[in-house]
Parts: C-alpha cells; sequence; structure tokens
C-alpha cells in the first residue's frame, strides 16, 4: 500500500441524520479505513444544545474535543463537561451520548471501529430534554 493524500475539497461536509442527532449537527469524514483497517474517524461540529442520540457501539469510541464545551452523558450519571484537548473512552456496549453545551459550539474528533461482522454503531431514542438539561460535572 502507498501513502495516500486524502484532500480536503473532496469530501464535503455533511449535515448529520435527524434520526441520530438533536440539533444542528455537522459531520466531516476523515477516513473510513480500507479492510484490513475497520477505523472510522470524523470531525463533528455541534450547535449549542446539538447532541447525539442515546448509541452505543460495538468496539467502543474515542472522541477528542478540539474545540468548544460539550457534554457527555452515560446511564446513571450526571452529564459531565468536556473541553479542549479531553480524551474520552468509551468502552464498547456503554450507552451513552455527547454533544455541545447549550451555550457554546463543540467539535471533537470521534473515531470508532467496525467488528467482524461490520457492525459499529447501533442507535437508539433521542435523549430528552430533561436528560439533556441536568447539571453538568467536569470529569473526575
Amino acid at each position: 500500500m502507498k501513502i495516500k493524500i486524502i484532500r480536503a475539497v473532496s469530501r464535503a461536509t455533511k449535515q448529520a441524520l435527524a434520526s441520530n442527532f438533536t440539533g444542528s449537527v455537522f459531520q466531516d469524514e476523515i477516513i473510513v479505513g480500507e479492510l484490513p483497517s475497520k477505523l472510522r474517524a470524523f470531525r463533528v461540529t455541534f450547535a449549542p444544545g446539538g447532541r447525539t442520540a442515546w448509541h452505543t457501539h460495538t468496539i467502543g469510541q474515542t472522541l477528542h474535543v478540539l474545540s468548544g464545551v460539550g457534554r457527555i452523558g452515560w446511564e446513571g450519571e450526571p452529564p459531565r463537561i468536556i473541553q479542549p484537548g479531553d480524551t474520552i473512552v468509551i468502552p464498547a456496549g456503554v450507552r451513552h451520548w455527547h454533544g455541545a453545551d447549550s451555550n457554546h459550539l463543540h467539535v471533537h474528533l470521534a473515531l470508532t471501529e467496525k467488528n467482524d461482522q461490520g457492525e459499529g454503531t447501533v442507535w437508539m431514542e433521542h435523549v430528552p430534554e430533561a436528560d439533556y438539561a441536568k447539571e453538568a460535572v467536569f470529569p473526575d
């Protein structure tokens, strides 16, 4: 395999699917790996209040915050504030959501893999406003 440069102009920004996201959310594909790689990476930009629906990942997910103020939530816990430079490692099967704080833009890199059966993200219901709006805390 040779080194490949994928030009930014060859990939348009896409609006995220309303079935999986709340609010204005945009995705920029960075890489969808070619076999044997199963890596997928996207830059995700959330307008204030924008967020994912509840979801899990078969292999797990890593988020790296590039800018703005974000939130991440998982069952049984209050949302956590995430900020530039933070890296969040989400284990396989953990039900969670993430997005922007209600008053700030938020941009992160989202890195996932598919399993050997080609499964990656399992999308669920939207996060209710009451759950999203709970008082957020800073990570431990």
